[in-house]
Parts: C-alpha cells; structure tokens; sequence
C-alpha cells in the first residue's frame, strides 16, 4: 500500500513501492537488499546495454562540465549532432545516410511527432485533405490525448474518449487470435490486404499514414507480424501515396536480434519513431528518422517542423543516447541480442507444459506468452481476475521483474507477459528467469485452481 504521508503518485494505489538503491547489469537492488532480474527491461522494454554501464556516467559528467541546457531556438550543440549523425549511419534499408533526424523526449513524443511530420508533408505539397492515420486494433502507440486516437487498445482509450479525433483502425497482424479466423499458410496476408480495404473506403485523398509497431508489444505481448507482411504494407502505401510509420519505440536498437525491427522484413519506412533502447533509460530522449524527401517539402517551403518541447535536443540526454549506442555497436550487443533471443525463445516455450500458459512468441529479446484459461479454445480469462498481474506478484515475490498486458482479444481481455532483458544477459541469467516463471506459474495455476501442466 502507498504510505499515507507520501506526497509522490505512483502508478498503483494498492501497492507499496520499495525504493531502489542500486543497479548493475541486469539487476536492480531495493533498500532492504533484496535483488531483483530486470527482466522487462524497465517499464518496460526500455534498458539495452544494463544498468550501471560507467561510459555512460562519464560521457554525461563531461557534457555536464560545459553546459547541461541551452536555448534551443537560438543554438545548436555537438552532442545532439553527434548522435543524430550516428542515428543516420545506423538507420535501416534506405534511411541509412539519406535521412534526417529530429529529436525530442519520449516514446509518445515520438509517435506524435511523426504523425505532425506526415501531415505538414501534405500541407507544403499542397494536399490538405490528407489528414487520417490507419493504424491497428490491438496497438499501442503512446499515452497523450491526440496519440490516443489512432492507438489501439480500448482500455488506454475508452476513458479519454470523446477528447480525441479517432482515426480508423484495421485489425492487426495476430497469427494466434487470427481476426479473419484463418491459418497462417492459407490467409493470403489478409490482414495486411485490409490496409488497402481502408485506405479505398476512407479515400486515398485523406489518408496521410499508417502506423505499426514491426512486433506489437504492450498491446499483444511480443507479437512480430508475418513473413511477407510489411512488404505487402510497403506496396499498399506506394500505391496510394499514404507515408509508412514504423513505430520503433521499442523494437529499435537491436532489441529484435536486428538493428531495427524493420529490418526482418527487408524493407523500409518512410518515417520511423523511436525511443526507449536509444539512451537504455540512462536519459530522457527520442527521435524520429524521416527520409529527406519527406522533409522536402518543408525545407523547400522554409516551413519549420510544427513540434518541439522545452528539452527537445538536450545536450545530457544526446550524450547519454551516444555513448549508449557506442557501447551497443563496441560489444556487438544486436549479435548478442539475437543469440540469446533464440536461447530464451526455446526454454520460454517449455512453459507450455502449463495448462494456463496458451502462446509463446517474440524476436530477440522482445518475447512474451499468453495466459489463457482454456489453451483449445484459447479462451481468456475474466477480466477482473487480472491474472497477469497475478503473474507479476508472484515473480516479483521471487526476485524478477516482468512486465504484465492486458488486451490481446478485444483491448480489454486477455493476460500476456512481455519480457524484454537487457541485451547482456547470459545463458545462466535466463535459466535463473525461467526457474522464477515455473514457481510462479505454479503458484498462479494452485490460486486459479487449475491444471498445474498439460
């Protein structure tokens, strides 16, 4: 429980937080010395490189030796070019050295962001009555009130509703709850073709973009899209004109086993939005990365960028998020990520010995299951059991950190765990992380009351 004297909000009202006194690696320590995995990455899918990597303290203790904040109206400053030149030689397909970048502070920033550039990209060409951004039921793209009309899971939005402009929504790319009840080798991608369905009902000549996560993650717990997907999404906008958004908050920076999610489809975005792994959490900080023919318009029209914030381009964050991404490349960490994704991927699927546990999916280090209470029907659990949460409990009594989902099959139904370690862990980590998940799926099946294994 809260302690009634704290003045400081935390994000559940019915639990009492301990405080954090040191982390290292893929550990964080609490004030009573207990030792925790941080097998979510954050909150969540957030750390990379660890916690408590020293380069990253020292590159910020010397951009701290000049200046820690500027106007950033009236000046620019080395850290945040230095970074942004780095973005552009590690941007995927054809973003890579033929782009720009524009930084800002979070994940939703980000997103909210990119949506601004696609519309002003209109706007300069003199195509005003683009406006709408397609994106995907069982999304999420971030949490402000404009974002939240083109994200996709219900409950994040039913209670902003009617605040927001809501923009149209295609079913997502979700072999396990397939929405057109197909399998995967007779579907034709039909949950792709429906992008195409949309953009011809809405009008080509008032779609601006479509969004999409390359692995769906709080929404659906870990889910990658089909083999063939994105390039069918590739072609759908290049016929149409719409702009492609890659949202990248939590696939980039080699979480996936690939620099960026994008890359296991082969193709490119027009626009991507990222955050999370660029600073592994040691900072504030989040960009988008546009192909420079998508700034065109707005160069040639000398129309500055529509967005920014106080802190936009901050000089602590911009060095934090480079030597953050030198420690990434210097020690090979996409190659590490992608390795030790497939080592967890397989003993993660040993957990389909337990009745309650329905799906295991995920790339890289980005992986999660799903809870059900029947596996034949995949038929979820009430709602108000919050059996995900139960999860977290009982693994965080026993020393690990997961992050729990709600919404898989209508927004509101359906338990998944999304698991997302820093990209250092070892093979001796991740049995430690499994043998946690057995005990608690153990405790969880005897408090349901259910078949401890199938």
């Amino acid at each position: 429980m809260s302690l009634p004297n704290e003045v400081l909000v935390h994000r559940d009202w019915q639990r009492r937080f301990p405080k954090v006194v040191r982390t290292e690696g893929i550990y964080i320590y609490s004030e009573d010395g207990k030792r925790y995995i941080d097998g979510s990455g954050g909150s969540s899918v957030v750390v990379s490189i660890g916690h408590g990597v020293r380069e990253v303290w020292e590159a910020v203790a010397r951009q701290a030796e000049h200046f820690w904040f500027y106007p950033a109206h009236a000046f620019s400053n080395d850290a945040a070019l230095e970074l942004c030149d780095m973005i552009a030689e590690m941007a995927p397909g054809e973003l890579r050295n033929d782009c720009k970048v524009w930084l800002t502070c979070t994940g939703t920033d980000a997103t909210d962001d990119a949506v601004r550039l696609a519309r002003q990209y209109f706007l300069e060409r003199g195509e005003p009555s683009r406006y709408l951004v397609i994106s995907r039921w069982q999304a999420f793209h971030g949490n402000n009130i404009a974002v939240a009309g083109f994200s996709g899971l219900t409950a994040r939005r039913r209670h902003l509703m009617p605040m927001f402009v809501n923009n149209p929504h295609i079913p997502p790319a979700y072999c396990y709850r397939c929405p057109f009840e197909k399998t995967a080798d007779s579907c034709g991608l039909l949950c792709a073709r429906a992008l195409e369905r949309e953009i011809r009902q809405q009008g080509p000549e008032n779609v601006a973009a479509f969004i999409a996560e390359p692995v769906v993650g709080a929404a659906l717990g870990a889910v990658p899209a089909p083999p063939g997907y994105f390039q069918a999404i590739r072609e759908i906008c290049d016929r149409y004109g719409v702009l492609w958004i890659a949202d990248e908050v939590m696939t980039g920076w080699g979480r996936t086993g690939t620099m960026f999610g994008v890359d296991h489809w082969g193709v490119t975005p027009d626009i991507i939005a990222t955050a999370k792994g660029i600073s592994s959490g040691y900072a504030p900080i989040a960009a988008i990365i546009a192909r420079k023919s998508v700034w065109k318009p707005l160069e040639e029209n000398n129309s500055p960028f529509k967005a920014g914030h106080t802190l936009n381009a901050n000089p602590i964050s911009s060095a934090a998020s480079v030597a953050v991404l030198k420690y990434l490349r210097d020690h090979d960490l996409v190659r590490r990520s992608r390795e030790m994704g497939e080592y967890f991927l397989g003993r993660l699927r040993e957990l389909l010995q337990y009745e309650i546990v329905g799906d295991v999916r995920g790339l890289g280090l980005m992986l999660g299951f799903e809870l059900v209470a029947d596996r034949q029907t995949k038929e979820p659990f009430a709602a108000d059991l919050h059996v995900s949460r139960m999860l977290e409990e009982e693994a965080f009594e026993r020393g690990l950190i997961i992050y729990p989902c709600t919404g898989s099959v209508d927004g509101v139904l359906g338990d998944m765990i999304l698991m997302a370690p820093p990209l250092v862990i070892s093979k001796e980590e991740v049995d430690e992380i499994i043998a946690i998940l057995q005990q608690s799926l153990e405790a969880v099946s005897a408090r349901l009351r259910v078949g401890t294994q199938a």
